[in-house]
Order: C-alpha cells, then structure tokens, then sequence
C-alpha cells in the first residue's frame, strides 16, 4: 500500500506530543499493547521526563493498585522508605520487578531532592487492589477511611465503631478465597454482612464530603483527597464482591466494567491535581467499547478512557501504542494491508503519528485487522483511528 505518511508522523517527543491537541491536555494517557516489555516504558519514561521538563506535568499514573502506589509517592516525595522496599510493595500485577519502573522511581526520587510543595512530582496508582485471580478484602481502605474520619469529627456522626467495623469485616480469607473468582457461590460479596459494610461506607464517603471544610482545616487537602480514595475504593470493592457473588450470564461483564469504573474515578480525582501521564493498556485508555473474549464468549465494556474523554473532553488525550514485531513472543512481522503493517513500512525505529490526519488518509483505503499469533499482544482496530488522537509505533521490540 502506498501512502505518503512524511506529513502525519514525527518522533517520539513532547514537542511532537502537544502537536497533536488544541491544548495541553489535563490527562494525557499513553496504552500499552501487551504488559511486561520495558522497551515500552523505558519509551515512556523519556517521555514523562520531557513532558516534565517542558511542559509542566507533574504526575505519573500507571495501571497498578491505587493503595499500593502510595507507598510509592511517598518514596519519590519525601523519601519514605527505600527503594527496594517500594519496589516490592509498592507495585500489583508484578510490575515492581521491571528494571524500567525502577529507574522511573528513582529518578523522580532524585528530581525531587531539594524540591517542595507544587513543584514535587507525584506518583499514582490507578487500578482497584484487583487481580485476575479476584479482589482485596476491603478491610484496609474501610479502615483506612474511617481512620480518616474518626480523627477529625465526632463520634456520634460515624455510623458505627471501629469495633463494630472490625466485626463486621471478619477475616480477609472470607474475602480472598482463591475459588471465589470462578465460583459465585464461594463469594461473600452477597452475604448479610457485606450488604451492611456497603451502607456504612455509603454513609462513610458521604461524611468525607460533607464534612470536606472542616476536614482539611483539621489536616490538609492531601490527607483529604487520601479519604477520598479510601471510600472509592472501598466501595469499589464492596460493588465488585457483589458481583463476584452473581451466578447469572451478565457476571464478568459486570466486574470488567466496575474495575474500569473504579480506574475512571481515580483518574478524574487524579485530574484536579493537574496535568499528568496516564500509562496503562490501551483497553482500559481508548474511547471505543473493549472487548475481550473469555470462555469462547465475547465480553464488552467501557473502558476508563472513555468514560474519562466522556467526562473531560478536549482535557483528555489518548496515545495508543502498537508495534511491528516482538519476535521473543513470536510475534513477525505484519501484513501490509493492516495498521501495523503501513506503519512498518516506515524506516525509523519509533513514532508517533497523528491518528485523526491517518484516519483521513485512508478512508478509501480501509485496513484490515491484524491478527496476533500471541494472546498477549492487542493489535489495533483501524475503524478506532478517529477516536485516538495519536498512535506511537515501535518497529521492532526484543529482549536481550
């Protein structure tokens, strides 16, 4: 296929970026195709470097447990802790152990030496506490939250005690049970104890609101936005057992579309804070329905992304990244009538091309959908072009 592309891609800078928007966008979100290549974030990293540098982000969001990520901030922050101490604890879904992710912490760690307040740069979580294998108990962000509330109201306005609290949360193995996630009835999300740890923490984050004045006179707007995410993920939680516990066909439809919910409400809190980088795969990022299949069943649900664009508009902005092989899957490289496959025609190693001018250019000539050998690898969709702003391509990925 020849298509001139001179006009429509350029290298994988700031610069570059920003080119692509009306304005600086509040929530820049860059996907990733598959999890687990540093090549991917190390292009992530030089990336979030400049866009500190030059146009004034101070946060980074990755797709990893929002609690967790915590410890992690208050490493690069204030230098809590050490960095293999955060780098274990700090991270889900294993990505503590990527020698990328390390040099982004420290690296921040050592921008932030020397600085203070709204210059620092902050580090996120995004994700619920949530794995494949099932969800958390929500025993530590109930605590945590009402913890939160206790020190700063009285007592009489908390809906119950700590120790009815504690009681009513039980042990975490009731929560965690390994079966639970493929078995309904191994759930407790259902059970007449979690329907009333879901009113309390309605009536918990209900407080963190009203009571939002004297709250950060009495601590401060940081420990505030904690609460915050405390009661959204302890509610989160609580939803998501609920429906762990249901035995009908709608089940994981349900729980991919609350964990992209509860990933939606961190970021839109994330987003009063100022601009950041978002960086997670680029289904829970795109604006378009994902999909998945499971158990030879197709799945679909809105993902973060679009119920984030939905929300902010124009302050949102969505890179997807592809790439052209990944031998060390198996992954060749792509016929020429699909996205990836003009995009590899291109002679450099790595760039970022303005999707929408793409989409134009080959609206008589439509793409085909690549088909990957390995389930780990997404290939875009060319029918979702007008929906991204960009798309960074990266020829040739391979571990040494």
């Amino acid at each position: 296929m020849d298509i001139d592309l001179t006009d429509s891609t350029h290298a994988v800078e700031a610069a570059a970026v920003m080119s692509l928007f009306p304005t600086r966008p509040r929530l820049l979100a860059l996907g990733e195709p598959t999890h687990g290549e540093d090549a991917l974030l190390d292009l992530r990293n030089d990336l979030f470097r400049q866009l500190v540098e030059q146009q004034g982000y101070r946060t980074i969001v990755i797709e990893s447990d929002c609690l967790k990520g915590l410890a992690v901030d208050a490493y690069v922050t204030s230098g809590t802790g050490t960095l293999d101490t955060v780098m274990e604890r700090g991270f889900s879904h294993g990505f503590g152990g990527s020698a990328a992710n390390r040099e982004l912490v420290r690296w921040m760690r050592a921008f932030n030496d020397g600085r203070s307040g709204a210059d620092l740069l902050r580090f996120a979580g995004f994700d619920g506490p949530l794995e494949i294998t099932g969800a958390a108990s929500p025993r530590r962000s109930l605590m945590a939250l009402y913890d939160c509330l206790a020190a700063g109201l009285e007592a009489e306005l908390l809906p119950c005690s700590a120790a009815s609290l504690d009681r009513l949360l039980g042990t975490d193995e009731a929560w965690v049970h390994p079966a639970a996630m493929m078995d309904p009835v191994r759930s407790t999300g259902r059970s007449p104890r979690a329907r009333e740890l879901r009113l309390i923490a309605d009536d918990l984050v209900a407080l963190v609101h009203e009571r939002a004045p004297e709250l950060v006179a009495a601590g401060s707007r940081d420990e505030w936005d904690r609460a915050r995410m405390y009661g959204r993920t302890a509610t989160g939680l609580l939803r998501y057992h609920y429906w762990m516990a249901e035995p009908g066909p709608s089940r994981m439809t349900r729980l991919l579309g609350l964990r992209d919910t509860m990933m939606a409400e961190n970021l839109l809190a994330l987003a009063e804070r100022g601009p950041a980088l978002v960086f997670a795969h680029n289904a829970h990022l795109q604006r378009r329905l994902s999909g998945i299949r499971m158990g030879g069943a197709p799945l679909e649900w809105w993902s973060a992304g679009a119920q984030v664009s939905f929300r902010l508009g124009e302050e949102y902005g969505f890179l997807a990244t592809a790439l052209g092989t990944l031998s060390h899957h198996e992954v060749g490289p792509p016929a020429p009538d699909t996205l990836e496959g003009l995009l590899y025609a291109l002679p450099e190693e790595s760039r970022v091309v303005d999707a929408r001018r793409l989409a134009g250019v080959l609206a008589a000539a439509p793409l085909t959908t690549r088909v990957s050998p390995w389930f780990g690898y997404a290939p875009l969709d060319p029918s979702h072009l007008p929906a991204q702003d960009g798309i960074v391509f990266v020829r040739d990925v391979t571990r040494d």
